[in-house]
């Protein structure tokens, strides 16, 4: 077992391994669990979460022992790295992992629990949302220091912001589901496009983007901002569709 802990949650370290360890077994289900399954504890007053990883197949098994960090650790430690480059997340608190002969059995990742008002995909879903412009370019103002800061986040998608209003007009973003991020001096003016593919397929909230994105990166005009983050999009949405329909394709086979 490998087990570690926040300093600022040292003095808690029993209970939160408890907490794990009882995981199946205790904890209010959060959200659908169809993949990595999370659980809602009290910790101290405090509400947290503990994230329970899909059960790896027999390589990375293997992997996640030997050749690289698990899902579990790279969350706790992205976090961490976050945080200390001044970028929203929730507070990481702990992970552990498991092993057995073959390698990595399974993975925790405990972190604090964050009540917001949304998160980026109700921008997508909801075009009429309360305040959406002004959200929207919020959100490329956090998005574009991320980028100066170097940090690429490849799970950039729909749910994986949640987003706090302080204020009538101010909002806070918070990254979630961390364990897919490179780290840079700097980023490319095309790992910065790429970075917006998996937001929206809507070209009028890549019009949005792009306009508010040029703002703040003056080393290229708005209009090439715009081809370029739109031409990323279109490439994903593509590959995505590609996929769907081969999925769709092998399910009909499967049952013929």
């Amino acid at each position: 077992m490998n087990f570690k802990v926040n300093p600022i949650f040292e003095t808690s370290s029993a209970l939160i391994l408890d907490k794990i360890k009882t995981f199946n077994t205790s904890g209010t289900l959060f959200g659908n669990g169809d993949r990595n399954k999370i659980k809602l504890f009290s910790l101290d007053e405090k509400t947290i979460n503990i994230k329970s990883f899909k059960i790896p197949n027999i390589i990375n098994k293997v992997a996640y022992r030997y050749f690289r960090k698990s899902k579990a650790k790279r969350s706790f430690e992205f976090a961490t790295i976050l945080l200390e480059k001044g970028i929203g997340t929730p507070q990481p608190i702990a992970f552990l992992e498991n092993f057995n002969l073959i390698g990595l059995k399974d993975s925790y990742y405990a972190s604090e629990h964050l009540i917001t008002e949304l998160t980026y995909r109700e921008l997508v879903e909801i075009p009429d949302y309360p305040d959406h412009d002004n959200i929207l370019r919020q959100f490329v103002k956090f998005t574009f220091e991320l980028h100066e800061k170097g940090v690429e986040f490849l799970d950039h998608s729909p749910g994986n912001t949640l987003i706090k209003k302080i204020s009538d007009t101010e909002y806070e973003f918070f990254l979630v589901d961390l364990n897919r991020m490179n780290f840079y001096d700097t980023m490319s003016f095309e790992q910065r496009m790429n970075n917006f593919s998996r937001l929206t397929p809507k070209k009028e909230m890549i019009e949005v983007m792009s306009n508010e994105y040029s703002k703040f990166y003056t080393n290229k005009s708005e209009s090439e901002i715009f081809e370029k983050m739109w031409q990323a999009t279109s490439n994903f949405q593509e590959e995505f569709m590609k996929k769907k329909r081969l999925k769709k394709k092998l399910k009909f086979w499967k049952k013929s």
